[in-house]
């Protein structure tokens, strides 16, 4: 081995670190949440067409599971993450119209409006649940993926999560 190769191959130092060799890995990393993400929609999507439940979309469905028994307001429901997408106040509408949620106005603020489940809503958190279970399992048994692995995987997302959050606090 030259000394070259040798160092080519030599973990990076804080020293010799070159930022743009990491880029396209990064680039990667970016796509692949959003694609995973993009994916877990059509999932939860196929779920409800096979199960005949077209009145409400994947967006929905999964809004509905991360609330879960809480009961919030909708402003909450971005800042605790139930919630990722643009169009919260029409996704809420919809869900009080087909009877998944219930809304009434805060006794402390008349301003905002408080959200909570129905019993239908509840019903398709336990669709969503029951899916998710499914593949977890899934992941398990077909090797793709185990515990110990999740949690690595899961603790680098949430310490990318912190630098991005940091950066729109203080850079910006």
């Amino acid at each position: 081995m030259s000394f070259h190769t040798h160092v080519r191959n030599a973990p990076a130092t804080a020293d010799s670190f070159d930022p743009s060799a990491l880029l396209p890995r990064y680039l990667e990393s970016l796509a692949l949440v959003e694609r995973l993400h993009r994916l877990l929609l059509d999932v939860i999507k196929d779920e409800f067409e096979r199960l005949a439940i077209l009145d409400i979309n994947a967006v929905q469905a999964l809004l509905l599971f991360n609330i879960g028994d809480n009961e919030v307001t909708a402003g909450e429901l971005k800042s605790r993450g139930y919630y990722q997408g643009s169009n919260v106040s029409y996704n809420l509408k919809k869900l009080v119209e087909n009877d998944y949620m219930h809304h009434a106005r805060c006794e402390i603020d008349r301003r905002s409006v408080r959200v909570r489940l129905t019993r239908r809503g509840h019903e398709v958190r336990r669709v969503v649940a029951d899916l998710f279970l499914r593949h977890a399992e899934g992941l398990v048994a077909k090797g793709v993926v185990d515990g110990e692995a999740l949690e690595q995987i899961n603790a680098i997302l949430k310490r990318m999560e912190r630098y991005w959050s940091d950066q729109i606090r203080y850079i910006y």
